[in-house]
């Protein structure tokens, strides 16, 4: 089949509008001759146990699915009792992005709680963190951690550690969504374990397709005693990939080599060149109107722009609003000197050729 698309075009929309990583492409074709075991069965899903051991620790279980969402609700529902809630931040993927997932196939209830920078806190937790015994409120009992978090913010492990105490102290787990967790440990400069299972973490969700992969994803249990019902879980909830062999070896195509790394550097790196050529053209007067929403420390960009600006700029490079306009909506201010809060974001294959032609477009319609 001949290409539909342009392969040139590049937009700062979202590291899913990216391809799949040449090496992702070589493991899929090496791991597509003959016949293997159906169902986890093969032998990529067994490697990808170790390799994952390796990064997470000995007693790390390794469960591959198809998406980051199924990842979120089977990994929480195995954590929790029919009474049990979860409490994650307002803008946590599982709550703002998800469609109701984790209600509607998770009959999970979500206690949200406001964050200035998308991560939570002891104090922040412990304002749902209440209630215990009593027979009218859900019982929290799952703390949810979104690594880096959906603001582009990554937490330390001293941040995390702190949490996993509070939550344990209280009788609670800490599950931590790591669609972007690369990007979080490429951030850090620290391995995947530092800010998981050493900062006291009972289960991560490790994403594969925002890094380089087709579609692959994986929830890893870091405390066995936390995992209750996964291998029933993942095909009744319709997350049981059939020829698992081609999600685990994307997967291993990413962690057995430095692969996940080095992507990962790659879209945090753009992401820092992004901002620090918008910030030098607004010293020199180049570039007008535009501010920065949050600390940019993974792969993501959040800035504010004039809402005109922001539809003319639209035209020449995909990005999504992220407020007050609804993110990804063609709804826009009336006023159109309104100023809404944006979001750019970098993906493994964005070059600085790529970035250097947004600042150029961003110059051009600021001062236009």
């Amino acid at each position: 089949m001949d290409s539909l698309h342009d392969p040139d075009d590049r937009g700062f929309a979202s590291d899913n509008y990216s391809g799949v990583h040449p090496e992702v492409l070589a493991g899929l074709a090496a791991a597509n001759e003959g016949h293997q075991p159906a169902y986890g069965g093969d032998v990529y899903t067994e490697r990808l146990q170790r390799v994952f051991a390796a990064h997470f620790g000995d007693d790390a279980v390794t469960w591959p699915v198809w998406g980051g969402t199924g990842a979120n609700v089977i990994g929480l529902l195995s954590m929790l009792p029919r009474w049990g809630a979860v409490i994650c931040a307002e803008t946590a993927h599982i709550h703002a992005d998800e469609g109701g997932a984790a209600e509607k196939a998770g009959d999970i209830k979500l206690l949200t709680v406001a964050t200035p920078d998308g991560k939570l806190t002891p104090e922040l937790i412990a304002r749902e963190a209440w209630g215990y015994g009593d027979q009218h409120r859900a019982q929290p009992l799952v703390v949810h951690l979104t690594q880096s978090s959906e603001l582009g913010t990554v937490y330390t492990p001293a941040e995390v550690r702190e949490i996993a105490g509070f939550a344990h102290e209280r009788g609670m787990r800490v599950f931590m969504d790591g669609a972007r967790l690369s990007n979080a440990a490429a951030s850090l400069g620290l391995p995947l374990r530092a800010f998981t299972t050493d900062a006291g973490v009972d289960a991560v969700s490790v994403g594969g397709t925002k890094n380089g992969a087709l579609g692959a994803e994986a929830i890893v249990v870091l405390d066995r005693a936390a995992d209750d019902g996964l291998v029933y879980l993942r095909k009744n909830r319709m997350q049981l990939p059939s020829k698992m062999r081609f999600v685990s070896a994307q997967l291993l195509a990413l962690f057995e080599s430095d692969l996940w790394l080095r992507n990962a550097r790659q879209a945090n790196d753009m992401a820092q060149r992004l901002r620090g050529a918008v910030e030098e053209g607004l010293s020199a007067g180049t570039i007008r109107d535009v501010g920065f929403a949050q600390r940019t420390q993974a792969n993501a960009v959040f800035a504010t722009l004039p809402s005109a600006v922001a539809e003319r700029l639209r035209h020449r490079f995909r990005f999504y609003d992220w407020g007050p306009a609804p993110r990804g909506s063609e709804q826009r201010d009336s006023d159109a000197d309104a100023v809404g809060v944006v979001r750019w974001v970098c993906s493994f294959d964005t070059a600085p050729a790529d970035v250097d032609a947004f600042v150029a477009a961003i110059a051009e319609e600021t001062t236009a």
